[in-house]
Parts: C-alpha cells; sequence; structure tokens
C-alpha cells in the first residue's frame, strides 16, 4: 500500500504454441482494477511495463523479482491470438552474453538487459537470443543499446539448497524474436 493506493500481484496465464504456458506476474493497482472481481478463465488485455526488483534474503544473496506493472488492463470481450505476449524492450546491455548451445545442439545467448525508466530508475531484464540472433548478439559490448521484440516466458527449476533439499523456483526472462542495435 502506498499512499492510500494498494497493489496486488496476480499471475496471467498465457499460452504458447506448443501446448504448455507461461505464468506472467502481474502488479496491478485497485485504482484501475475491481481486484476483488474474480477473472479466473477471462482473457484481459495488460499494458505496462516491465520491471525488476532485488529482493535481498541475506548481505550475499538476493532474488531478482521481475513483473509487469500494469498501467492499463481491460477485459476483453474476444479472444485477439495475435496480440498474446508480446513485449518491446529498448535498454543497455550491461554484461557481456553468454553465448552457448544446448544439449539439443541449439544456440543461445543470455543477455542482460539494463532499462532505464523515470526518476533515474533502471529494470534489469535477463533476455534470450536463439539462433540467428544468439550469433548476432554474442558479440555485443557492455553499453550496447539494443531494441528487441519477445514475449515473457517462465520456466521451473530446481534450485539445490543443500545435499538433500531441492526448491521449485519459477525462473522469469524475455525470449527475444527480433533485436536490433540503436545507433
Amino acid at each position: 500500500k502506498v499512499f492510500g493506493e494498494s497493489f496486488y500481484l496476480v499471475y496471467v496465464k498465457v499460452n504458447r504454441l506448443s501446448n504448455s504456458y507461461d505464468e506472467i506476474p502481474i502488479m496491478i493497482s485497485d485504482r484501475i482494477l475491481d481486484v476483488t472481481e474474480d477473472l479466473t478463465g477471462q482473457e484481459i488485455y495488460v499494458e505496462g511495463e516491465y520491471r525488476s526488483h532485488n529482493l535481498h534474503q541475506d548481505e550475499s544473496n538476493f532474488n531478482l523479482k521481475l513483473f509487469v506493472f500494469a498501467k492499463d488492463v481491460y477485459v476483453l470481450e474476444s479472444s485477439d491470438e495475435n496480440s498474446k505476449n508480446v513485449i518491446f524492450l529498448d535498454g543497455y546491455v550491461c554484461s557481456k552474453p553468454i553465448y552457448r548451445k544446448t544439449p539439443l545442439r541449439r544456440e543461445i545467448s543470455d543477455i542482460m538487459l539494463a532499462v532505464n525508466r523515470a526518476f533515474g530508475k533502471s529494470d534489469y531484464i535477463p533476455c534470450v537470443a536463439w539462433g540467428r540472433n544468439a550469433r548476432y548478439a554474442q558479440n555485443f559490448d557492455i553499453g550496447t543499446n539494443v531494441r528487441l521484440i519477445g514475449r515473457v516466458q517462465s520456466r521451473k527449476y530446481k534450485k539445490r539448497i543443500s545435499d538433500d533439499h531441492f526448491e521449485e523456483r519459477v525462473a522469469y526472462e524475455v525470449s527475444i524474436n527480433k533485436i536490433e542495435v540503436v545507433d
């Protein structure tokens, strides 16, 4: 709650072409949507900013939390299959991209993008490029300004806590469809 405005974290399920789905965290103000209304199964349109927040667990460990900060939310009357899960980012490469190949020999580059927003703040967004885009991105220098179009994806993984204890977690990243360097 900030200055009398309450914010809620909800998860929106977005189907993939592969018949699996992504669960995208959305931060919504009670001033733009009645959060007491059950919208389970409804199609919604969300427009906002993809933001990051470092959640410090102790002095040396932190957990990067990613979410869409909703500016507008509409309940849709009909489905628009062409506009599902699209994100546009304009930011700066903030660490050297990591190029590698998956066990199935698919090329991938991991890119950490710093996206500036108002009041001198920045969000750090992990992105992945595949195939030709991975080869293109592997040589980006720190500070390179890039624009990209992609989708927010979620994936579950198991984090080893101790020798015999694992914790299931969810990682969020932007899967890049198109990327270009801004001159």
